[in-house]
């Protein structure tokens, strides 16, 4: 059994600013994210230059602060938006929401697409292998705010959560942190390593992401004020990933039907 670290979440005070680990790990996330995104414009052929990444980068950032806290208050505190839409919408009062940050970022990619005559799936596709890095710090964040713990557990590595209670419990965070920051990152930088139809790298990296995150659910704790929202199991985040699932399974059916890629392929072959 293993026993949470108690980290403090402040990582810095300077008198009356105090500076939140939570938003250094956003930091990091998009830090990394640029790298990265700069180092895949640097490949040959790319069809991207390194000196355009902040631009996009600056419309990540906006999708996913502006979608993630949009979809937390929506999806997940819909009574405390009605009841103090300011204060739920207060950036600094903390809640975010991967599926909200992810619409978030689907408009920012059509809006970035749309001022440099670029199509939404290039930009999607050329982003994508660098989106899990960012997952995987956000997650960071998570645990170290002691928030979003799995479900009690007898599993060697259940974690005591102490101000949740004292049964040890999945440290769903860690999972998460492996599964959408490395595992995920690995699999979508692997898969984009080669030559793909448009919009299979996009498909992919939606279809993994889904399915993961239907899976993990299981073993993370429902949102208190929701519980299980159907079926007396679905959670929210499990009716969430479903349409993420669908989508990018159509995606990577539609991109390897594409008559114009097949074509391509046999001149190669």
């Amino acid at each position: 059994m293993l026993q949470y670290p108690q980290i403090d979440p402040v990582a810095i005070e300077l008198g009356p600013l105090a500076i939140h680990w939570y938003g250094i790990t956003y930091l990091i996330a998009f830090l990394a994210g640029w790298w990265l995104a700069k180092y895949r414009a640097k490949q040959p052929n790319s069809g991207w230059s390194p000196d355009e990444i902040g631009d996009v980068v600056f419309y990540i950032v906006l999708g996913v602060v502006i979608g993630g806290k949009l979809g937390s208050a929506l999806f997940y505190q819909t009574e405390s938006l009605l009841s103090d839409p300011l204060g739920t919408l207060n950036p600094m009062n903390g809640g975010m929401s991967f599926h909200g940050g992810f619409i978030g970022v689907i408009i920012a990619f059509w809006l970035y697409g749309r001022s440099t005559n670029r199509s939404f799936f290039q930009v999607a596709d050329f982003i994508a292998p660098a989106f899990p890095i960012g997952l995987g710090a956000g997650r960071v964040g998570n645990f170290i705010n002691g928030e979003l713990w799995g479900r009690v557990t007898d599993v060697p590595w259940g974690m005591v959560f102490p101000h949740v209670g004292p049964e040890p419990r999945h440290p769903n965070q860690i999972y998460q942190i492996i599964g959408e920051g490395i595992i995920l990152f690995l699999l979508v930088w692997w898969f984009s390593s080669k030559p793909r139809p448009r919009m299979a790298v996009s498909g992919f990296f939606a279809l993994c992401y889904g399915i993961y995150r239907f899976l993990v659910e299981f073993v993370r704790e429902p949102d208190s004020h929701l519980g299980f929202v159907a079926l007396d199991w679905l959670t929210m985040g499990q009716i969430l990933s479903l349409p993420m699932i669908l989508i990018g399974a159509a995606l990577l059916y539609l991109a390897y039907k594409n008559p114009i890629y097949n074509e391509q392929k046999k001149r190669k072959e």
